[in-house]
């Protein structure tokens, strides 16, 4: 395992970081990857032939775009994004095989401090429990932003398991030398592993991140197969983009509080071999208030229409099946603030 106290990989300048280009030298990306072209970390044994495997947790505070991060990882739609905090709910794992590389990402929800429901307190016990247990964390801030919130996450990571600090959003910081001065302040905080300033929107930037993980995980057998993208459910990723296209059609207008139970998640044969296989879903979405559920249902009913028509059109493409979605919205007052609730939809106790 990599020593946690390793200063910035090869003891490069901070000038020299941020000014080498946002993509990898050639042959460093997700291919190469795949080929066995390992960017080492210093003090790391060169790529041998045999398996690598290991654990990475995604953490930060909302809203630095974790969920963004690891679908790039994996390089497949798993995890659900939105503007609004506290989108990701649960410990989401994402799996992804490259050449003798195995990476289990783990995709946590931001940690929330500004509100004590049974709710947010299942979301927070969720991240404690992973950034104990993984080979290494990818710690996510926005680039060139430090705030209160990022600091109280950082102190929950433990000192024995490395942490790479994952600059993210480079592509909205205008004047990349002036994060110069901001590495520096960064690598006093933490003894980082890494500090890799990145979009996650950029796949060279994300190659560049895979090489560096690949690095830094242990020789060992590989946990899933290798075409496998997530140990979650289909049943669940049903859920998730439901609740996804729900938080985006209603912006800020309603709660996070909202959630998304699958009632029944039922699948077909296909009638012909060249056909696709049926699934049928029907999924209620629950909030705390009756002007909420007008707000979901919209006018004449057209915002529930919609969200069930892209969650739909997600789903067949994930799922690789012909799928029929029914939605329903129903009222249930203070179900983040019931324990016995938050457990039944689905939340850890």
């Amino acid at each position: 395992m990599a020593n946690p106290s390793k200063p910035l990989s090869g003891a490069q300048p901070f000038e020299k970081v941020l000014n080498a280009p946002l993509g990898p030298a050639q042959g460093d990306g997700p291919q190469a990857v795949a080929a066995g072209q390992l960017a080492q970390p210093s003090g790391h044994p060169e790529a041998a032939s045999s398996q690598r495997c290991g654990m990475i947790a995604i953490v930060g505070k909302p809203n630095v775009g974790k969920s963004t991060l690891l679908n790039a990882l994996v390089g497949q739609k798993i995890s659900i994004t939105s503007r609004k905090a506290q989108t990701t709910r649960h410990r989401i794992t994402g799996v992804r095989t490259l050449g003798q590389v195995q990476y289990v990402f783990v995709d946590t929800p931001g940690f929330q401090t500004t509100h004590a429901n049974a709710l947010n307190q299942s979301l927070n016990k969720t991240v404690l429990g992973v950034v104990s247990d993984v080979d290494l964390v990818l710690f996510v801030v926005e680039a060139g932003r430090f705030t209160a919130a990022d600091e109280r996450v950082l102190a929950l990571l433990s000192p024995r398991v490395p942490v790479v600090l994952v600059a993210n959003k480079l592509d909205q910081v205008h004047r990349r030398a002036e994060l110069a001065p901001w590495l520096k302040a960064m690598q006093v905080k933490h003894p980082f592993a890494e500090l890799i300033p990145l979009s996650a929107k950029n796949p060279h930037d994300v190659g560049r991140l895979l090489a560096i993980c690949a690095g830094r995980l242990p020789q060992q057998a590989w946990w899933y197969e290798a075409d496998e993208l997530t140990d979650r459910s289909e049943k669940f990723l049903a859920a998730e983009m439901v609740r996804e296209k729900l938080f985006r059609l209603t912006g800020d207008e309603l709660p996070y509080t909202s959630t998304v139970v699958i009632d029944r998640f039922e699948e077909e044969p296909p009638a012909k071999k060249t056909q696709k296989r049926l699934v049928r879903i029907a999924a209620t979405i629950v909030v705390e208030r009756d002007g909420h559920k007008a707000m979901v249902i919209g006018d004449k009913g057209e915002r529930i229409k919609r969200i069930g028509t892209e969650a739909r059109v997600e789903l067949e493409r994930l799922l690789d099946a012909k799928v029929f979605l029914e939605t329903w919205v129903k009222v249930r007052s203070g179900w983040a603030d019931d324990e016995a609730r938050v457990r039944s939809f689905g939340y850890e106790a």
